[in-house]
């Protein structure tokens, strides 16, 4: 824009003095253009030389206090960071946060039971005891992070990862038994009222102990992402139910100032019935994983995908995936490929397959391999016409396995059929309806001999 208007002002000068003039005026502009151009250059790389010189800092330095001190924990003392699938990284993340957790709910220990006893708020005294027991919830963490990463043994062949559900589940616990604790204190409270005593420094230490607790939660809830920790979840879920419970104090020691009704009892209860709920979410989560929790449809469907991506492959069915423990997932799949195949070909690609997968998904999966006859038209035919009448019963019925064996006066078409759990009919209610609907639509001289199984993927519409 700038030299656009001063060539239009040279096309403009029609005399003589008049150009001269502009034109020393015109080169004045210009050379001073150049200088501040020059500067802007000048600043912008020093500005580029600082942001490479800074990297490591700037790297975590840009959105919030609480972020930047959770990056700056992580890169001071977790080596190699990023690898999250590494289960020795991930041991070193949950003892970061068992440690970061151990100090801090010591320190609101000591800090929450003097000001309790000074005040006399039975609600502040029983936070106090709260965060005792978050210490020790943070220090079972910490040592089922480090009995996690054991490797495995004649006793644990598949590991001990699945300590962090143990964990979690025992955070639970003292949960639930605080929140009862709680409602204990807090009807004594109820029924023999003690007046609460103001003070500034006590109102200074419930403000800084919600800070505190927040900051926490934030801290173990970008931990818990990095490593999709249950255990470490938990502790989030109880630093959230602790900031309700310290807000609550805080507002019945206010309110003490202006009114003599025992508040603080009222109020504790409500607290209390807040982490009993946080206590039985926690203790859900964790039996699911400990009982065994179907894979994801999302999960299902991305390996199914990967191995149908493979030259030879025809089909893939009965994936199941296996967790024993974050970072240590198994699982098993039949893979179908031509009857007509070479042997040995299709070997390969199935050792290939699980290499793979193994390398791209970080699971260890065995595979199965199912000849199918692709051959024969007639079998062809039959099998797309079978598939498409399962579907016309249930969308979400799958078949897989299909056979024919031919005879004199009938023919029997045998297949494995896959049915969600918890569907509204039994297994030979199902068989019975699409045996009547194979021999209404295909003939009657066709007989279904079918396998009827439940999936291992977790249903859909439970979604």
């Amino acid at each position: 824009m700038f030299l656009r208007n001063i060539k239009m002002r040279r096309k403009h000068i029609n005399k003589k003095h008049t150009v001269r003039a502009d034109a020393a005026a015109l080169d004045i502009c210009i050379t001073q253009r150049r200088n501040l151009q020059g500067a802007a250059t000048r600043r912008t790389d020093a500005a580029g030389a600082a942001r490479n010189h800074f990297a490591p800092v700037s790297a975590y330095l840009h959105i919030t206090p609480e972020v930047i001190m959770t990056k700056l924990l992580i890169k001071l003392f977790i080596k190699d960071c990023e690898k999250t699938d590494d289960p020795a990284v991930r041991s070193r993340y949950g003892v970061l946060s068992g440690v970061v957790g151990i100090i801090c709910n010591i320190l609101l220990t000591a800090a929450k039971f003097i000001v309790g006893s000074v005040t006399g708020s039975i609600a502040i005294t029983a936070d106090a005891a709260n965060n005792l027991s978050d210490a020790g919830s943070s220090a079972v963490t910490l040592v089922s992070f480090r009995l996690a990463n054991k490797p495995a043994d004649d006793e644990h062949p598949f590991g001990h990862g699945r300590l962090e559900y143990v964990c979690a589940l025992i955070v639970s616990f003292i949960i639930l038994i605080m929140g009862g604790e709680l409602i204990r204190s807090s009807v004594d409270k109820i029924m023999h009222p003690v007046p609460l005593q103001f003070s500034a420094a006590a109102l200074a230490v419930l403000i800084a102990s919600i800070g505190v607790k927040i900051w926490m939660a934030v801290f173990n809830r970008g931990i818990g992402k990095r490593i999709n920790s249950t255990a470490v979840g938990a502790v989030v879920m109880d630093s959230v139910s602790d900031t309700a419970a310290t807000t609550v104090s805080m507002i019945a020691l206010i309110l003490s100032k202006f009114t003599s009704v025992p508040l603080d009892g009222y109020m504790g209860i409500v607290v209390a019935l807040f982490i009993i709920a946080t206590g039985i979410g926690i203790f859900k989560d964790t039996m699911n994983e400990l009982l065994g929790a179907p894979a994801s449809p999302e999960t299902v469907n991305e390996i199914e995908s990967d191995i149908l991506s493979y030259e030879g492959v025809i089909g893939v069915h009965d994936l199941m995936v296996h967790d024993y423990g974050p970072g240590r997932t198994f699982a098993s799949a039949h893979v179908e490929v031509p009857s007509d195949c070479d042997i040995m070909a299709c070997h390969d690609t199935i050792d290939r397959i699980e290499r793979d997968i193994k390398k791209k998904f970080a699971i260890n999966i065995v595979l199965h391999m199912d000849p199918i006859v692709v051959d024969d038209e007639h079998i062809n035919a039959l099998r797309k016409k079978v598939g498409e009448l399962i579907k016309e019963v249930d969308p979400q019925f799958t078949m897989h396995d299909f056979r024919m064996v031919e005879g004199p006066t009938h023919t029997n078409l045998i297949f494995d059929l896959v049915v969600p759990h918890r569907y509204p009919l039994t297994k030979g209610q199902i068989k019975e309806l699409i045996s009547d609907k194979i021999s209404s639509e295909i003939g009657e001289n066709y007989y279904a001999v079918m396998t009827v199984e439940n999936s291992f993927v977790e249903d859909e519409r439970k979604k």
